[in-house]
């Protein structure tokens, strides 16, 4: 009895991620398409547009992945924070002081470090890398 109860919770888990996760991939079409719609209406695409679609583009690799193996590729995360900092940094550079230009600068080269080094720690010492 406590193992048809076992197994009907991880089945409940099983469909509440393929339900999530269908949720938060429509999401993401939603808002990638209500984008293109925007920068047809303002008759071509700027930097931070193309910027905020690579944002989804990655969002939408990182729920497929996770689709497929169950695992949250955490690189995918912070390329996504990357991405974000780096728009941030292109639209609204020019009303930035130089101490906040410098600190989201830190904060891209810091994550592309932690990137280096999950690399080189999955690389070295085995593990997940869904990413390669």
């Amino acid at each position: 009895m406590l193992k048809r109860i076992e197994e009907f919770g991880d089945f409940l888990v099983d469909i509440f991620h393929l339900v999530g996760l269908m949720v938060i991939g429509v999401a993401i079409l939603w808002a990638s398409w209500a984008e293109v719609f925007n920068i047809i209406d303002h008759g071509g695409p700027k930097i931070k547009d193309i910027l905020l679609l690579f944002i989804y583009l990655e969002l939408g690799a990182m729920v497929g992945i996770y689709f497929k193996t169950k695992r949250l590729p955490v690189r995918y995360l912070i390329y996504i924070a990357v991405t974000a900092l780096t728009r941030l940094l292109a639209i609204d550079s020019k009303t930035m002081s130089n101490m906040e230009m410098a600190t989201i600068t830190g904060s891209i080269l810091l994550l592309c470090v932690a990137v280096l080094a999950l690399r080189f720690g999955t690389s070295r010492f085995g593990g997940h890398d869904d990413t390669t």
